[in-house]
């Protein structure tokens, strides 16, 4: 046989050969591109923030148009945070479905009826639907927020985009603090709450038009077709089997809600009636909290970043400082705290936002691309449940003591007891499933097998040539999402 003949054969047997090609996911490049749709998300997610927090700076005028008592009032920031915490798992599941410029654009219209909604709102009850209505498409913004940050920057990037993240939601509160308020002073509740809308209403035109889900050449793998059922029934069961999702669900559970209860409802009264500070002084302090979480959250991104192995230590060195300050305010042996005891309080609150983001590095890696919507979902309810839950049980208890603060928020020590039990049962699980995903490479395109015949033939007349060589970036795909190097690769972040 002739080399051309063999040649000829060799190609037919390799065409003939069914092409056993796994699905790859490929590491994002980044770059410019990248951090534009990556801005247009964020920006809406400022917005959602900024909406969110709308009704902090204006509850005395609330309270004035609605005619009601401060309890009714604080239902409004509980059916809130309530929709907000109950639409994760359902929008995680939207964004592995829909992908992440449907959901984002369907969370701006919502979040934007609902807040002209409240500032037409005549009555009481029809001022609490607008704000489900609104916090049902806040709720769609920060996990979209976080898959754009995994589909289009490469994974060793994920902890310090997440981190940036957070840093312009806490940047969408000062807005409402510094902006909103004196503006609503100024001209009153309709205009400021609808002009305010109008932001929601821009932030559409460039997510309509230039936001993509991920860079052109790195499209999820085709999915199985199933149904509804079938399908959430699968991304939930898949997510919640890996230790890394439950871990980090754990993680945001005891890292968050210390910072969230202070800032949304309880820190203005303790500080007030509890250590007899003015207003002003009490709003300074809340608002370092929110300074401290903007400076800091940079800090963590890096950290975590540069290296994998900080991200327990950070976070339960975050929890025990947290409850070192607040065990010392508590048990100070006098009536009011010093100053400088309150400020070392606001400043080390101001370390929980970004160390609740260090969940999200957890459940990354351990889920492919196309379950992140749902691992980000599944986490993001930890630091909601528990800071409902300590929000009611503080309430509770101040009714039943007499307002003793000091008994009341003791229940912050019980959550982070049980927080930190979970972290410690599952981080080895969780971590050990990682390196296990990070040491498996496979081939991106496997060699068809070739018949012994067209082997023989071939190799009389040329030499084979040289097996290809895997590439750094294939990752198995039934076990993988995050590319190799990643969260093992102790390089600097790029």
């Amino acid at each position: 046989m002739s080399s051309a003949s063999a040649a000829s054969a060799a190609s037919a047997a390799s065409a003939a050969a069914p092409a056993a090609s796994p699905a790859v996911f490929k590491d994002p490049p980044g770059g410019r591109r990248a951090v534009l749709v990556w801005s247009i998300g964020v920006a809406v997610y400022f917005v959602a923030v900024i909406f969110r927090t709308s009704l902090g700076v204006a509850g005395l005028e609330a309270a004035d148009r609605f005619h009601v008592n401060a309890s009714a009032l604080s239902t409004f920031s509980l059916l809130q945070l309530l929709v907000y915490a109950g639409m994760q798992i359902p929008v995680g599941l939207m964004v592995d479905r829909l992908g992440t410029k449907k959901v984002l654009t369907l969370g701006a219209v919502l979040f934007t009826a609902g807040q002209i909604g409240f500032a037409l709102s005549p009555s009481y009850g029809m001022a609490l639907a607008a704000r489900a209505l609104l916090g049902c498409g806040d709720a769609m913004t920060f996990i979209s927020v976080l898959r754009l940050g995994t589909r289009w920057f490469p994974a060793r990037r994920g902890p310090l985009m997440a981190q940036l993240a957070g840093l312009v939601g806490m940047a969408g509160n000062l807005i409402s603090t510094l902006v909103l308020a004196p503006v609503l002073h100024g001209v009153g509740w309709v205009p400021a709450f609808a002009g305010s809308a109008v932001a929601g209403l821009i932030v559409l035109v460039p997510l309509v038009l230039f936001l993509r889900d991920h860079p052109e050449g790195h499209e999820p793998a085709p999915r199985a077709a199933t149904g509804a059922g079938g399908f959430v029934r699968r991304q939930i069961a898949d997510s919640w089997k890996e230790p890394g999702t439950k871990l980090g669900l754990w993680v945001h559970f005891t890292t968050q809600f210390p910072a969230m209860v202070f800032l949304l409802l309880w820190g203005m009264p303790f500080l007030v009636e509890a250590q007899g500070l003015s207003r002003t002084t009490a709003g300074g302090l809340l608002t370092l909290v929110v300074a401290s979480n903007m400076a800091l959250g940079l800090v963590y991104g890096q950290v975590v970043g540069r290296r994998q192995s900080s991200r327990i230590p950070l976070a339960l060195g975050t929890v025990a400082l947290t409850a070192l300050l607040w065990g010392s305010v508590l048990a100070y042996p006098g009536d009011h705290a010093p100053m400088w005891l309150l400020i070392a309080l606001c400043l080390v609150l101001g370390t929980c936002g970004p160390a609740s983001m260090i969940g999200f590095d957890f459940a990354r890696p351990a889920n492919p691309a196309d379950r992140q919507g749902t691992a980000s979902g599944i986490t993001n309810m930890g630091g909601f449940l528990a800071s409902m839950t300590t929000l009611l049980v503080v309430g509770l208890l101040l009714d039943a003591t007499g307002d003793n603060y000091r008994i009341a928020f003791s229940s912050v020590f019980v959550l982070e007891l049980l927080g930190i039990a979970q972290i410690l049962r599952l981080r080895g699980r969780a971590l050990a499933r990682e390196r296990e995903r990070a040491a498996v490479l496979v081939p991106v395109a496997p060699v068809a097998p070739v018949a012994p015949v067209v082997l023989a033939a071939a190799s009389a007349s040329a030499p084979l040539p040289p097996a290809p060589v895997p590439a750094a970036t294939a990752v198995v795909a039934s076990g993988a999402g995050t590319p190799v190097g990643t969260p093992a690769d102790p390089g600097p972040a790029r």
